[in-house]
């Protein structure tokens, strides 16, 4: 098995390389340290898992991910982090990753490797017992493209709803503020709404 490492964390990549070393079966075949080198080395590498962290500079590995799977159907992605978020694993979960676990869970790496690799997903026990109630949401949220809305237009929506001011949103999504005013004026031209008070209520209302 050819895998392919990326995160942010340097020594987190050597160590993880030392790991999977160990295992006659696989093979690391590069590393990288953000999600556009990510992108750029699956395309070259063509590994058979991608084993990826999300929060990096430059481009997250969610964004990463949904760049990959959108160009090869097939790729398969374990995403390793140390954050327990709901929108992170429903967004993994939405764009089609294998798997999703925290990085104390070390020592089942290499067997969820093997399992990802044969087309199982895998989640960590954290996760899984997240995941009743984040499908739930899952479902709930489908329903945006009903409205004439994006993705990351109901992600907003749902933040604004929350009482999240455009710097908050900003720094949660990864985005820089300016974007995410340009967000909230197709949204409100789209919703036919003066305001991010009404986007709330029409959030509570309707969606």
């Amino acid at each position: 098995m050819r895998v392919l490492i990326v995160d942010d964390d340097k020594l987190v990549c050597q160590s993880l390389k030392i790991i999977l070393d160990s295992d006659a079966d696989i093979t690391v075949v590069g590393t990288g340290n953000n999600g556009k080198e990510g992108v750029t080395l699956y395309d070259e590498l063509k590994p058979d898992v991608l084993l990826m962290d999300i929060r990096m500079d430059v481009m997250t590995g969610l964004e990463a991910g949904e760049l990959i799977l959108g160009k090869h159907k097939d790729a398969k992605i374990l995403y390793l982090t140390t954050f327990l978020d709901d929108d992170y694993i429903i967004k993994a979960l939405n764009i089609g990753a294998k798997g999703y676990m925290l990085k104390q869970d070390f020592d089942g790496i290499i067997t969820a490797l093997h399992a990802v690799n044969k087309g199982q997903n895998v989640y960590g026990n954290e996760i899984i017992t997240k995941l009743p109630g984040m499908l739930h949401q899952m479902n709930s949220s489908k329903n945006y493209a009903s409205f004439g809305i994006t993705e990351k237009e109901y992600e907003i929506i749902t933040k604004i709803a929350d009482g999240l001011s455009n710097k908050e949103i900003s720094e949660l999504l990864f985005l820089s503020e300016g974007t995410v005013r340009n967000y909230i004026s197709l949204i409100l031209e789209k919703l036919s709404l003066r305001d991010r008070t009404q986007i709330a209520i029409y959030y509570y209302k309707n969606m």
